[in-house]
């Protein structure tokens, strides 16, 4: 039985993405393209859809995806700018509601791997900053990718600065150089276009679809696979 998903964003770069994997995925059907112009709950409750993945504009995606929660929906967000504490707060009203879900800063499987082993150099390295690049039509800076990587590095008190690039000509590309005495160790990760998201995103809803609680980072999705 394949499970309904609607795609909140679908216009834009990655809700185009998520709907084209989505259709091709065997287990999953893609049951509704909404756009900023959709009423959220209605539009949701007439899909049909049990799972939400939730693309739109930086900054909504903690109040769109209570919302979701609120439908007895289970969302998949992409949406940039939701924190840390936002994510435990989505975490503690799916438990109340016996639902789940998932907040990812980024769906590349390649940068969640920079991430596993930037945490790692972080054990024998202390110094470190992160280099993020951009198309110059990126409308946030830092990213939410940049800043989701300080934060993983800064659990352990050091401080992290994040420079940002705006350019035309680049896509979407991530360093993380780290310098010690004699030497340095540079982490890069370049990602060429939005086909890199699919077994990420694929890998997020299959997670939602029986989580319980809202968890943060493909980490939870690809660790049990």
């Amino acid at each position: 039985m394949k499970l309904p998903v609607a795609v909140v964003g679908a216009r834009g770069r990655l809700g185009a993405v998520a709907c084209e994997v989505v259709a091709g995925a065997a287990d999953f059907e893609l049951v509704a393209r909404l756009n900023s112009k959709d009423p959220l709950e209605p539009s949701l409750r007439a899909s049909g859809a049990l799972l939400v993945f939730e693309c739109t504009r930086a900054g909504l995606g903690y109040d769109h995806a209570r919302r979701i929660l609120d439908l007895g929906l289970r969302p998949v967000v992409g949406t940039s700018g939701v924190s840390p504490e936002e994510t435990r707060a989505l975490d503690e009203h799916a438990r109340a509601l016996h639902l789940g879900g998932i907040v990812v800063p980024n769906f590349s499987l390649g940068m969640w791997l920079l991430q596993r082993a930037a945490l790692e150099a972080a054990r024998h390295m202390q110094s470190c900053e992160i280099l993020e690049l951009h198309h110059a039509d990126k409308p946030d800076a830092p990213s939410g990718t940049a800043l989701d990587t300080a934060e993983q590095l800064r659990a352990d008190g050091r401080t992290v600065p994040i420079h940002s690039v705006r350019l035309p000509g680049l896509y979407a590309h991530q360093l993380v150089i780290f310098g010690a005495a004699g030497e340095s160790y540079t982490l890069r990760h370049d990602m060429h276009g939005p086909a890199a998201f699919g077994p990420g995103i694929l890998a997020a809803l299959r997670h939602a679809a029986s989580a319980v609680g809202v968890a943060r980072g493909l980490d939870a999705a690809l660790r049990a696979r």
